[in-house]
């Protein structure tokens, strides 16, 4: 069964919306890259911000205000009209609401803890529930006065690509008919300096699979997808989606898998990295040789970007293009799987004209320990012009892995059902 990527909204640090993202994406702009002091004591960091103006919290919701609920707010009013339209069509009862989310509104409550320390009282805008992992679920559930399954996944940086599986299983096992997934995290002094413990962040911009690279950079942004059992169209048969899109762009299958090798390193060798996207290739009936483009995880952390080319090299002997984006909007942890997912979302769509794959941005240093990765320059197109399958990695502490396909095309049924989670029956 088919399962549609019907429409997109999305915020991060390069920039708002579909048309402007897609071509800073294609670009490679770091620009949305800046140095920032204050989140760590006495260091600047490098961080994937996002600027301007977000939207306020709807009237009547103002207890849910936090940065993470606004940058959802903001990628979801970019799809509000097809929201609705969905709304109408099957009922507020069979649409869900699944996110990824690893920071919430710890933000708002970090400030307010540390006015109680200074004042010895809570300032009178704290709420407990802006800072609970279910927040962002709930606020949008209730914006939007959903009625349907609603929750929040926190599997660290794998988080809203999980959320993507889940929502596809909603939607094959007759709960919902459309869900709204995705993720959304904020920057905040909490992960920020967690990371800088570990001595994983770099000062300046990542650089990854570079023999220089020295960690990550942290970002923040918002991806949401209106995910669909049917291709909603215009007017529901036009064959146009209600993002423009002629040819509908789904969610072929995904892999998951957990080493559990350590609580923050990955499996050197990369098994476990290897076993999801096996899985994700099964599940969609694709061999590897048909993958036409692999977004990497790649972090510029030393391990996880060994363990990803000796996976990449495993499965792709003969080589495959791909990038990490990592250096265009930082690792924004919770949401960076559904980010990612977006990029190939617009990699596929009618925002890329000219085929073009999103390019990697790094020193050219190649680390002469790892096995040579296939890696996409500046203005490097696509290698077919027929069907397109796009390949996304997300990994995460514990050994908690994903990997996702995508295609411009309508999807056949799979060769393996995807596994039943959280006490799901298949």
């Amino acid at each position: 069964m088919p399962t549609y990527l019907t429409d997109l909204g999305l915020v991060c640090a390069l920039g708002s919306g579909q048309q402007a993202i897609a071509a800073a994406l294609l670009a490679g702009d770091t620009c949305g890259m800046q140095a920032q002091g204050g989140w760590v004591s006495g260091r600047e960091l490098t961080v994937g911000a996002v600027t301007g103006e977000l939207p306020p919290m709807p009237a009547g919701l103002e207890a849910a205000q936090s940065r993470n609920n606004q940058l959802l707010l903001a990628a979801a009013v970019q799809i509000e009209p097809q929201i609705r339209a969905a709304i109408s069509r099957y009922g507020a009862g069979r649409i869900g609401v699944v996110l990824g989310t690893s920071t919430s509104g710890i933000h708002e409550a970090a400030l307010s803890i540390a006015e109680q320390q200074r004042t010895g009282q809570l300032p009178a805008s704290y709420r407990y529930s802006q800072q609970e992992l279910v927040a962002p679920a709930a606020f949008l559930s209730q914006w939007l006065q959903l009625s349907g399954p609603s929750y929040v996944i926190s599997t660290a940086c794998t988080s809203s690509a999980r959320a993507l599986l889940s929502a596809q299983r909603l939607l094959r096992l007759g709960v919902c008919d459309a869900v709204l997934c995705g993720g959304v995290d904020s920057l905040c002094g909490l992960t920020l300096n967690g990371f800088a413990a570990l001595e994983a962040v770099a000062d300046a911009r990542c650089n990854p699979f570079s023999a220089n690279r020295n960690g990550i950079n942290i970002g923040e942004g918002a991806a949401l997808f209106l995910m669909t059992r049917e291709l909603m169209t215009r007017e529901m048969g036009s064959g146009q989606s209600m993002s423009g899109e002629s040819t509908p762009i789904v969610l072929l299958g995904g892999g998951a898998s957990s080493d559990a090798y350590h609580i923050s390193a990955p499996e050197p060798h990369g098994l476990g990295a290897q076993a999801a996207m096996r899985k994700a290739l099964a599940t969609a009936g694709v061999a590897a040789e048909e993958i036409d483009y692999l977004n990497l995880h790649g972090t510029a952390t030393r391990h996880n970007d060994a363990m990803e080319s000796l996976a990449v090299q495993a499965l792709f002997p003969a080589g495959v293009p791909c990038s990490s984006s990592k250096p265009l909007t930082g690792h924004c942890l919770g949401a960076a799987g559904a980010l990612e997912a977006a990029f190939c979302w617009l990699t596929l769509s009618r925002h890329n004209p000219h085929r073009l794959l999103p390019p990697q941005v790094w020193d050219g240093v190649p680390d002469p320990e790892l096995p040579a990765l296939d890696l996409v320059q500046l203005g490097q197109q696509f290698r077919s012009a027929g069907t397109r399958r796009l390949m996304s990695n997300s990994f995460a502490f514990g050994g908690n892995n994903i990997s996702l396909l995508f295609a411009q095309e309508q999807a056949q049924e799979p060769a393996a059902e995807l596994a039943p989670a959280f006490g799901e029956r298949p």
